[in-house]
């Protein structure tokens, strides 16, 4: 973290890996930063749950590296003990390993200890729900419920992008026509995310997870099934987690618990060969951009600064949202016109 503090601050909304980066990023810049975040929680999809003894990674299961500088990241987290790889490459259907040589990495204790992590020493404010931004003169206002109103010079918007434009409409933000299309365009794909306890040891191959997605294609009822046991981060009990395919979640979204659990234990059952002792269900409406914009942020507005950025944009998935917090950083650091020479060090 850099020592001296300059005269600028910037508020970001969302304590998920876009916005957690983003954050980290500007402070070591200098800029004073406050994310605010209406969950609980930091992390977003970057999820862990617990269920009796067994621990879950409910959301976001393992993540892939392409681009040097989320490599980089990366490299210090497994250094730091915080992540490390768990395979390269799943099972597939047939329970055969399916190696193409990329590694897939996990957070040592569950998902959630990435963004744990990268809040540390942050002022993150859980269980603020941001209501409206609007600008005043040369800065920006956020209102949070319950009427307490923060202001900055910046602001960086990293829920999904229909949640985003719902704040910024509530607050008369006139965006241009073009970059009201864009966040208008970026589509959701939901998830049903299930957690179960059993009883015994499961039947799934190693390395403890079977990707089912394009397999049988894009209506593949189970996506994804994962024992947390066999992960690592589940050393009590034998923890499975079953995400149901985005065309299955979005018909079976109105339906039970006991109805989605039903159907996808009944098409995974030979994964799944010990009694079930608990259940618990966990919707993602938002789970999977499948219209993401093409760039990693969106200027959306240049004085004040208003960017926006997630996952929903230059590429899906946790890398995705790491390059976007990271753009949308650098994106206020040059409207603020703040020295490149601050953005220097590592970030987590």
């Amino acid at each position: 973290m850099q020592d001296r503090t300059i005269d600028k601050t910037c508020i970001v909304v969302g304590a998920g890996m876009a916005g957690l980066l983003a954050a980290r990023t500007i402070e070591q810049a200098g800029i004073r930063t406050t994310v605010f975040e209406e969950g609980r929680a930091v992390g977003g999809r970057m999820s862990t749950s617990r269920l009796e003894d067994g621990v879950f990674d409910d959301g976001a299961q393992f993540f892939t590296l392409r681009d040097d500088s989320f490599a980089a990241l990366v490299d210090q987290w497994v250094q730091e003990g915080v992540v490390a790889e768990w395979s390269r490459g799943f099972a597939r259907p047939d329970g055969s390993y399916n190696e193409d040589g990329h590694p897939r990495y996990y957070a040592v204790g569950g998902m959630a200890a990435v963004p744990a992590h990268i809040a540390r020493g942050l002022d993150v404010r859980t269980g603020a729900r941001v209501a409206a931004i609007q600008e005043s003169g040369s800065r920006w206002e956020v209102v949070i419920d319950g009427g307490t109103v923060e202001s900055a010079d910046a602001v960086i918007m990293t829920p999904p992008a229909e949640q985003s434009l719902a704040v910024v409409d509530a607050g008369d933000v006139r965006l241009a026509p073009s970059a009201r299309a864009t966040l208008e365009k970026i589509r959701y794909a939901p998830c049903i995310s299930v957690m179960l306890v059993l009883e015994g040891p499961s039947g799934v191959p190693e390395p403890g997870a079977v990707q089912l997605s394009g397999q049988n294609g894009a209506g593949e009822p189970v996506w994804w099934l994962a024992d947390n046991r066999r992960k690592g981060i589940s050393p009590s009990a034998h923890a499975i987690t079953i995400h149901g395919g985005p065309e299955f979640s979005a018909a079976h979204w109105d339906q039970t618990d006991d109805d989605v659990v039903s159907v996808l234990i009944e098409i995974a059952h030979h994964f799944i060969r010990s009694r079930v002792r608990s259940v618990r269900t966990r919707r993602w409406q938002y789970s999977q951009p499948i219209e993401p914009h093409s760039e990693s942020c969106l200027v959306a507005v240049e004085t004040p600064p208003l960017v926006f950025a997630g996952d929903a944009f230059g590429g899906a998935k946790v890398e995705g949202a790491a390059l976007s917090g990271l753009a949308a950083a650098e994106q206020v650091r040059r409207l603020l016109r703040i020295s490149c020479e601050c953005f220097r060090g590592p970030v987590g």
